[in-house]
């Protein structure tokens, strides 16, 4: 682990799973079906899934295809966030709770470039997975904790629907079948077998 990773751990301690798990079950209770609450939630679940199944990969290959999950579900997550609902927090008078959210996002975005140029089988590797891991654990408990509550709970109606439908379409430039199906975060799409368009 780098000194500046060891500097930020040190500075953002990690929150207990039974803290997390509570705040997470509070969250999901506030939430309605298809919301844009239970839409985040949905990713949030996917994104745990993914740094589980990126630790637990035996291989090189198969770390780095876990890898690319968790990449494209963190940005695909951070970037809805960042186009509807941090801004929606920022107008509900958390200017200061939306500024931090988006710096911690980018910090992510740089440990998960960090990654792509790592060993996946070094221990510097699982070091600096398990750092962004921690930093994303927390971010999250923020937001479930406290921040989209608050927001759940005081924004008017005609705003939870605005919110709800530009949550989706933001998540469905990165999820073929939008933030989640059956609460399983969507497919990634692939541009890989895409033929530009003339």
């Amino acid at each position: 682990m780098s000194i500046l990773d060891k500097a930020i751990a040190a500075v953002t301690p990690p929150v207990s799973d039974e803290k997390r798990s509570e705040a997470h079950a509070k969250a999901r209770a506030a939430a309605d079906p298809g919301d844009w609450l239970s839409q985040v939630l949905d990713h949030h679940e996917a994104i745990d899934q993914a740094f589980a199944d990126t630790k637990a990969a035996t291989t090189a290959g198969a770390r780095r295809e876990a890898q690319k999950r968790l990449g494209v579900l963190l940005t695909g997550h951070s970037m809805a966030e960042e186009a509807v609902i941090y801004p929606s927090l920022a107008q509900s008078g958390k200017q200061g709770h939306a500024n931090t959210a988006y710096t911690e996002q980018a910090a992510a975005k740089q440990q998960m470039a960090a990654l792509e140029v790592m060993d996946p089988m070094s221990e510097d590797y699982l070091d600096k997975l398990g750092h962004l891991e921690g930093a994303v654990k927390t971010h999250v408990f923020q937001e479930e904790s406290d921040w989209f509550i608050d927001m759940k709970e005081q924004a008017p109606a005609d705003a939870q629907a605005h919110a709800t439908a530009r949550y989706r379409e933001e998540s469905e430039r990165y999820f073929e079948s939008g933030p989640s199906v059956g609460g399983v975060a969507g497919e990634s799409r692939s541009f890989a077998s895409e033929s530009p368009s003339a």
